[in-house]
């Protein structure tokens, strides 16, 4: 959503009849041509290291202006990247902020970069999902092929 042209490449898009989906942070808000927006909110295990961009990334990640705006006007999913159990129940505390949702559009992914440790919470993490009603989605790309680039 931060590519200033996006507005008319969907428009272009749409007049070529292609299904559009958009997966964004949550953090901006533009009129695009949409058939499923994937909003993926960033919660406090995203925040970095670097100090530089430590406070710049807390102010600006959660917008629930925009979410709810987004919510408003597109069919949507959220999904959460989910590092360590105490994550999911700060996506209950985010997901507080939208009474009316349905927690069946919400997905939980494990954070994970190896087979292993993709392994060692997927199971945790699938049994918190449908302990809450959310869905579960693993990294297929980590399944198949491991910690490779371009995959």
């Amino acid at each position: 959503m931060l590519v200033p042209d996006l507005v008319p490449l969907t428009q272009r898009i749409r007049q070529l009849g292609r299904r559009i989906t958009i997966e964004t942070a949550g953090t901006v808000d533009q009129p695009v041509d949409c058939d499923l927006m994937a909003i993926s909110p960033k919660l406090s295990n995203s925040v970095p290291d670097d100090i530089a961009w430590h406070d710049r990334h807390e102010q600006a990640r959660f917008r629930p202006d925009v979410i709810q705006a987004l919510l408003n006007r597109y069919s949507c999913i959220l999904k959460f990247v989910i590092d360590r159990p105490e994550d999911v129940e700060e996506v209950t505390l985010w997901l507080s902020h939208f009474p009316d949702l349905d927690p069946g559009i919400v997905w939980l992914m494990p954070q994970a970069r190896t087979r292993e440790q993709l392994a060692e919470k997927a199971g945790w993490l699938r049994n918190s999902a449908r302990k809450h009603g959310f869905n579960f989605s693993s990294r297929l790309q980590i399944e198949m092929f491991g910690n490779v680039r371009g995959t």
